[in-house]
């Protein structure tokens, strides 16, 4: 049996040369693997894109497992061998990642070993379903949810703080972040990946598009004016996103929810999601 110090001497950091060997390993769950693959097209595992690194396992010479390093860390198809390296790895800098996310059993594993030498973390999320919706959405879409247009940026910006604020307990703008949030709001805008429903100047539904593959794309920041939760808005509002995401951006929409927010819970049920997994996050 390897010792941990052994496990992570198979453990590399991927290049541009990798992405093949990377591709086929991130098939293997390409659903639950949305947002390592999109980030290993996108960047196509050159550091300078990546802004920081896609560490791979390997047994046999074979890529078995792989993990994401940058401002999230995410262990990507990760056996107990994997985990337990790329902990050993990632014990020996200091956390630069804000968070440790991805599917439950592989950040379970690896926090047991990065618990005693991490910073404590800022909130523990064991219980996030991971939710997928590979057909049309089973309520009315929203006639009114439509693709957020460049010059609405200024108007949707509050909603996406606001969103970002409860979701994850701090504000996006502390300490500077404000222009770097804002270019990553504009993006998505550009690039047709932000769906919002705006009445009188105002936010009262909105969403994203977060990260897409050819095999599924990602929802993040769903989000309710206060003022309008109730009125089944989520529920209708989701079933745009799925309708269009679907026609032109990936086969398969997937998210996912804290297990304690019902409500939301509740909408993407009705919208037609059920659950294939389940996530945790770690919250620095």
């Amino acid at each position: 049996m390897q010792t941990v110090a052994q496990e992570a001497q198979q453990v590399r950091v991927l290049g541009p040369a990798d992405v093949p060997r990377a591709l086929q390993c991130l098939e293997r769950d390409p659903v639950v693997n949305v947002f390592a693959e999109y980030r290993t097209r996108v960047t196509q595992l050159d550091p300078r894109w990546l802004g920081g690194e896609m560490w791979g396992y390997f047994e046999g010479g074979e890529l078995v497992s792989m993990c994401h390093v940058g401002a999230n860390l995410v262990p990507v198809n990760a056996t107990e061998a994997a985990c337990h390296a790329f902990a050993a790895r990632a014990a020996e800098r200091r956390p630069s990642s804000a968070t440790v996310v991805g599917p439950r059993p592989a950040v379970e594993a690896m926090w047991e070993l990065l618990e005693p030498v991490w910073d404590r973390p800022r909130e523990l999320r064991w219980d996030q379903p991971h939710l997928v919706a590979a057909g049309p959405p089973q309520v009315e879409p929203d006639p009114q949810v439509r693709r957020t247009e460049p010059s609405e940026v200024d108007t949707l910006y509050p909603a996406c703080v606001a969103m970002y604020t409860e979701e994850v307990g701090v504000s996006p703008e502390q300490d500077g972040g404000r222009d770097l949030y804002r270019a990553r709001v504009s993006q998505l805008v550009n690039r047709g990946w932000s769906f919002s429903r705006i009445e009188d100047g105002r936010v009262v539904f909105k969403a994203e598009v977060a990260c897409a593959s050819p095999a599924a794309a990602q929802v993040q920041g769903v989000y309710v004016d206060p003022a309008r939760r109730g009125e089944g808005l989520a529920a209708r509002g989701m079933a745009a996103v799925i309708e269009a995401v679907l026609a032109d951006v990936a086969p398969v929409v997937s998210l996912y929810v804290n297990h304690h927010n019902a409500a939301a819970r509740r909408a993407y049920e009705r919208v037609g999601f059920v659950q294939t997994a389940t996530f945790s996050t770690i919250m620095f």
